[in-house]
């Protein structure tokens, strides 16, 4: 699906722009100790004409017919380029994490590391994570590394998502 960025859109968003929208696909989760997992994902990225980019991605179980049938985890938060192509982002999570993470916009190629973790009593250990997002052949691809439980930084979800 070609994409247009808005004659509106402000523009310390420009770098950004590749993302707008809804994307929706799949992704898989392996870490130390876990089932590995198949799950659907659904991100969006909206603007309201600030200099910052509205976050929200939420996960699902998938039933036979790959249709969601239990929501699994869900995350939101704020991305916020920088004139100097580095991205400071700020994301909070229902399983008790509020996290900073900074990192550089290079094209369709977007690269971040934890900067703060900050959990709840009753979260799980996190110390540390990286993710990577990249547009390519027209999907949104990612990755995450984390570090948890006492294993050290390792790969931990992937995705491929199209634009909705």
């Amino acid at each position: 699906m070609p994409f247009e960025i808005p004659s509106d859109l402000n523009p310390a968003l420009t770098p950004l722009a590749w993302l707008l929208g809804r994307w929706e696909g799949t992704g898989r989760a392996s870490y130390p100790d876990t089932d590995d997992l198949e799950f659907g994902q659904q991100i969006d990225f909206a603007d309201n004409g600030g200099d910052y980019l509205h976050y929200l991605s939420q996960t699902y179980l998938l039933d036979d017919e790959g249709q969601p049938s239990k929501p699994l985890s869900m995350e939101t938060g704020f991305w916020r380029p920088q004139s100097d192509g580095n991205l400071e982002v700020v994301l909070c999570q229902p399983g008790g994490y509020a996290e900073v993470w900074y990192g550089k916009i290079a094209g369709a190629k977007i690269e971040l590391a934890t900067d703060a973790i900050l959990r709840s009593v009753t979260a799980d250990e996190y110390s540390a994570g990286q993710r990577l997002y990249g547009y390519v052949e027209g999907d949104l691809l990612w990755t995450f590394d984390k570090a948890a439980g006492g294993h050290p930084l390792q790969n931990h979800q992937w995705g491929r998502l199209q634009r909705a």
